[in-house]
Order: C-alpha cells, then structure tokens, then sequence
C-alpha cells in the first residue's frame, strides 16, 4: 500500500505520494510536471507575492515549468535556468555544485556566459518549485552573485522541513516531513 499525503495549493487539491529519503525520513512527492492546472495557479499566487525584479532564475528541471509560466503571466520575455551539466552551445559558462535531498549524489549547476552577462547589476528573482535543505537554493545563489546579479527575492510554491522556519523565503504553503508509517515528524 502505498502512502499519500492530501495537500492544498493555490486552490487545488493534490494527492502527493510519500517517498524514503532514508530510514528515518520521508518526503512528499510534489511535482508539477505535466500539471498544467497547477503550474498555472501556483505560477498566479507567487507573481502576487513577487517583489519588483528583471529576470528570474531557476534550477533545472522541475522548476521549468514554473519559471516559464510566471515569466509568461507576467509578460516578461526571458528567464534563466541553471542547468545540471554544461551544453554544446554554452560559452564562458559559470559551474557550481550542489547536494540535493532529492538526488542520491553531488550535482553541478551551471549558466551560460552570456546568460550571467545579462543578469550583471539586474534584480534577480529565484524561483523553485519545493526548498528543503536550501542546498539547491545556496548553489543558485552562488551563480547569481558570480555573474554580479542583484538578488531580490527567493520563492518556493512549498517550504519543507526546517525550509519552514526562514524568513528570507516567500513561499505558497509548508509541506510537512514524514516517518516510515506516513505520520507527519516536522
């Protein structure tokens, strides 16, 4: 039998599955890949609560859709995403590494040159879909702050865990942490 966590966002109900992380800690699944309804609402509730900014930034992947639809409702015309390995067409590009709770080992993000050229002296906005640990968070920051971006804000559509406690986040709703019986632990 499998555990589901029932959560309310935006206004919409989702049922999110409960994953091991490890013995001790479980996590609920939240993705918006494929869920068009979601990310549009989600996208809607953060743009009310976004401070004034010049470009957002994510982190690849599944903050993709999140960033893109927010950047299409608020009629701006480009977004950034840090992506997980260097590509052909990148130049002069700018790496970091990160430790998400979500990936079972060391990850490297990295902007294309002419991506952090743009954001030099620009009001960034960063932009995820869940923060936990905040390592993904950290290793986003890092880049920003390399190219000479202006950070402004940090948003999440959840908060989870001890991501639940900072105030330098804004975010849409708290998503509770889980033991291996589905019984919510933080």
């Amino acid at each position: 039998m499998s555990l589901t966590y029932k959560m309310k966002v935006a206004g919409l109900e989702r049922d999110l599955p409960i994953c091991k992380v490890n013995d001790s800690l479980y996590i609920g699944a939240f993705v918006i890949f494929g869920d068009v309804e979601l990310t549009e609402a989600c996208a809607r509730e953060l743009l009310k609560r976004a401070p004034e900014h010049d470009v957002m930034i994510t982190a690849e992947s599944k903050g993709i859709p999140l960033v893109y639809e927010m950047a299409r409702q608020a009629g701006e015309n480009r977004y950034l995403i840090a992506r997980k390995a260097a590509k052909l067409y990148m130049k002069n590009v700018f790496t970091t590494k990160v430790n998400s709770i979500t990936t079972a080992k060391e990850q490297t993000l990295c902007i294309d040159g002419e991506d952090a050229a743009f954001m030099k002296g620009r009001r960034v906005l960063i932009v995820d879909d869940v923060i936990s640990t905040g390592e993904s968070l950290k290793a986003l920051e890092k880049l920003v702050e390399e190219a000479g971006g202006n950070i402004v804000g940090r948003m999440a559509i959840l908060a989870e865990g001890e991501a639940q406690q900072r105030d330098d986040l804004i975010y849409l709703e708290k998503l509770p942490v889980f033991n291996a019986q589905g019984e919510v632990i933080g």
